[in-house]
Order: structure tokens, then C-alpha cells, then sequence
């Protein structure tokens, strides 16, 4: 009688879904493109507690950085059970372009915003892959990703980058960059502030701030 039950509840479920129109996540509401090249579309996901997306899809090679603490729950068409994720502002996850979009609906069960930037690979730029500038956070086939976390008065050490790269303040703080010549910019950076940088650059990234930050350096292999 239990697997007849469950079997009635995951058809239930899963003609559901197949009901349901499935959307590129560039058009889901919850979803909102903020800046795009040729190279890269970076969306920035805001959901509010109790609130879900509509069911939709990532068709491309991606990393997911996410910006606040939330519980969600994902529900992914064909699995008997969603899944619930804790995440922390600066954790990532990345995905594979396999051929097959990726399909999920996210619904925050929690008590606090979920807000994370989702950058999916357009194109490849040209030029040879390089080896990593430190230990990678996280890396596929498309990206590899550097996550500095920085006490108050804390620098990266000194390294290049040669690759095209997204750097992405996953916390609030106060981000001084150096070059080598000595020559520093500064300026205060909020969660969610990210910039794309296409030329090679070498610097050292510092924490002039009070409280702890985490930087995230998105880079194109």
C-alpha cells in the first residue's frame, strides 16, 4: 500500500510538471539579467522567504555565487523528493554544459532573502588555458573559481591574472587593490558588486574595512 502511495504522489508530481511550461532563467521573474557580453551572462537571483520561482531551465556551462544566508528547497522534475540547500554568502556552485539544460524550481523556505549571481558561459575567449594563480574554490570545464575570505587589514598575496575574469564581492566591504608599482584604488564594495576584466592584470587585493569579506574571482578558462 506505501509504494502505491508514493507511486500516486510522484505521478501527481511529475504530471505537474510536465504541465508546466518550463522558461529560460533569463526570462523567470525571480531572475534578472545585469550585465552580459559576448562572453558571459551575469544574473542576479533575488527570492524572497515563502516565495518560489517558476520552473526553469540553465542551458549553459555556469557558476552560482551565492550573496546572503537562506534555506531553499529545489525541486528538479523526475526526482521523487526536492532537495533542501543551507547556503552562506560566498559559497558556490558550478554545472556542466552537458547538453541537456538543467531544469529546477527554487522556493525559499527560510527566513531570510536568497540573492545570488548566476554568471553562464556564452563563448570562450581565445587564448591558451593557464595554470591556476592559487588552489581553486571550485572549477569545471568553462570556469575556475578563487575565493579570498579577508579578516579586517587581510591581502590576498600578489597574482596575475591572464585569463578574462569576474570579480564579485560576495560580502559588504572595504576593498583596497594594489598594483605592482604600489599604485592602490579603494573603495567600498556592497554584496552582489561585481566587475568584469577582460586585460591581464596582476594586484593584491585588501581588506581596509572593519568587518570580515569575501571576495569571489570568477575567472574564464
Amino acid at each position: 500500500m506505501r509504494k502505491l502511495i508514493f507511486a500516486v504522489v510522484y505521478l501527481f508530481f511529475g504530471l505537474a510538471f510536465a504541465k508546466e511550461a518550463v522558461i529560460p532563467v533569463d526570462l523567470e521573474p525571480a531572475h534578472k539579467v545585469v550585465f552580459r557580453n559576448e562572453f558571459v551572462e551575469v544574473i542576479r537571483a533575488a527570492l524572497p522567504p515563502g516565495e518560489s520561482t517558476l520552473l526553469h531551465s540553465h542551458a549553459r556551462a555556469r557558476v552560482a555565487v551565492n550573496l546572503s544566508e537562506a534555506t531553499v528547497k529545489e525541486d528538479v522534475p523526475g526526482k521523487k523528493t526536492a532537495q533542501i540547500l543551507s547556503v552562506i554568502a560566498g559559497s558556490v556552485s558550478l554545472q556542466d554544459y552537458d547538453k541537456r539544460p538543467f531544469t529546477h524550481r527554487m522556493t525559499n523556505v527560510g527566513k531570510a532573502i536568497f540573492e545570488a549571481l548566476d554568471i553562464e558561459l556564452l563563448s570562450r575567449p581565445e587564448g591558451p588555458a593557464t595554470e591556476p594563480i592559487a588552489v581553486p574554490a571550485a572549477e569545471n570545464k568553462a570556469f575556475r573559481v578563487y575565493k579570498w575570505e579577508l579578516i579586517p587589514g587581510a591581502s590576498t598575496p600578489e597574482h596575475a591574472h591572464s585569463r578574462p575574469y569576474l570579480i564579485i564581492a560576495a560580502s559588504p566591504m572595504q576593498l583596497s587593490m594594489t598594483s605592482p608599482d604600489g599604485a592602490t584604488m579603494e573603495h567600498p564594495v556592497k554584496a552582489g558588486d561585481f566587475h568584469w576584466i577582460a586585460e591581464k592584470v596582476t594586484h593584491t587585493l585588501t581588506n581596509k574595512g572593519k568587518e570580515a569579506g569575501t571576495l569571489i574571482e570568477v575567472e574564464l578558462r
